[in-house]
């Protein structure tokens, strides 16, 4: 994909030297029309929201996969129960390759810091449920909900983050992007 991206900013650059000294940006914009190369930018960029959002989706049905998985303290597999970081790091590694750090504050100093309302499926969102800042994180499914691993004694399970103790103790949302990017 990057190298496609490259490619067709060469093609771009390219272009804009060949243009007429002293032409317009209108000028710009048609001869990129007439050459085809605003509709092959469109497509390359249609096709990579289409992966991300193939990849979100992917990321949040291997999520929901662990619903009722036990917690337990530490916990980093099916078979062993997870915890709410070690439940995040599996998830990942599990459904992109990524692998995230392992405690909850870890995961949010790796990872970027998106706005609330910028929030899409597969992004973490982090509470402070310990006194403590990032000391709880879970995965956001959409519609204002996150699955995660809670508590000792409870499971992996979706619950709404519009709720009052998760809104009050919401500590921000991050997004886990690629090298480079």
């Amino acid at each position: 994909m990057r190298a496609r991206v490259f490619t067709l900013l060469l093609c771009c650059s390219a272009v804009a030297h060949a243009a007429p000294a002293g032409g317009s940006w209108e000028d710009m914009d048609a001869l990129l029309q007439e050459k085809g190369v605003v509709a092959r930018m469109g497509e390359l960029l249609d096709r990579a929201r289409q992966q991300a959002t193939d990849q979100a989706g992917s990321l949040v049905i291997n999520a929901m996969a662990f619903l009722d998985v036990p917690y337990k303290w530490g916990g980093n597999s099916h078979d062993t129960g997870f915890d709410c970081s070690g439940f995040v790091k599996a998830v990942y590694e599990q459904s992109l390759g990524k692998v995230l750090p392992r405690r909850s504050d870890e995961q949010a100093a790796a990872t970027a810091p998106i706005a609330r309302d910028e929030l899409k499926p597969g992004d973490l969102v982090f509470f402070n449920t310990m006194r403590r800042a990032f000391s709880h994180v879970g995965i956001y499914v959409g519609d204002g909900k996150f699955i995660h691993s809670p508590r000792a004694g409870a499971q992996v399970r979706m619950e709404d983050m519009r709720v009052s103790y998760w809104r009050k103790r919401f500590d921000g949302a991050r997004r886990v992007i690629e090298p480079g990017h």
